[in-house]
């Protein structure tokens, strides 16, 4: 066994922002009514993305530049050495696309980071996501099931840490041997009983890994 991992969510825990707020924020005012029919339980979560993602309408240039755009917790690359160089390794486990996310992680020089979300490319002015249904990892709701992948690193790993923001960290939460909950997930994991760090930024997870001696 290899002895730990820290997993990550990307939006709104390694980004200050989703990306499918900046699309709708820019480009898809439409996403607004969409995004409420969606939290109402009208829309999976893989659907609502699918259509934001291809309302975009823009070159490719102009899309990664959006991208680069978008604010990071400022502690993440430190965060992700310093995981590294103590033994750990760090994964990025997203529920959005991997389109974005690579882009994201070679504009900081982050390296040797795996991402599990769902596939993601550029065709026709728009983002599309490439979901395979017989995927191990497949989830109807939203296209990548985070719980099987942290089950699944838990037999390669003693421990599994775990950080995310909101309700699709609420199931791969559970798995964890220890998830660290921003923002909405906090009250999520509260409800449920599942316990958790409460943090704010990379910065604190760090502090608290220190403490235990773990970096």
């Amino acid at each position: 066994m290899k002895k730990w991992a820290f997993v990550s969510d990307f939006d709104g825990t390694i980004s200050k922002k989703d990306f499918y707020w900046l699309v709708i924020d820019t480009y898809y005012p439409e996403g607004k009514p969409l995004y409420k029919k969606w939290k109402a339980g009208e829309m999976q979560d893989i659907d609502f993305l699918s259509q934001v993602f291809q309302s975009i309408d823009q070159h490719e240039e102009q899309i990664i530049q959006d991208i680069l755009s978008l604010p990071i917790d400022e502690h993440v690359p430190s965060f992700i050495r310093t995981v590294q160089e103590r033994g750990g390794d760090f994964y990025i486990l997203s529920a959005g696309t991997d389109y974005y996310i690579h882009h994201i992680l070679e504009h900081y020089g982050i390296k040797d980071v795996p991402v599990f979300s769902n596939k993601g490319y550029y065709e026709d002015k728009n983002v599309h996501l490439s979901i395979d249904e017989n995927h191990k990892h497949y989830s109807r709701r939203y296209g990548i099931d985070k719980s099987k992948v942290i089950a699944e690193l838990k037999e390669t790993y003693d421990v599994v840490y775990f950080a995310g923001d909101s309700e699709p960290d609420s199931h791969p939460a559970k798995v964890a041997d220890l998830t660290f909950a921003k923002d909405a997930l906090q009250d999520l994991l509260k409800e449920n009983n599942v316990p958790y760090v409460a943090v704010d930024s990379f910065l604190q997870i760090e502090e608290f890994l220190r403490e235990k001696g773990t970096v």
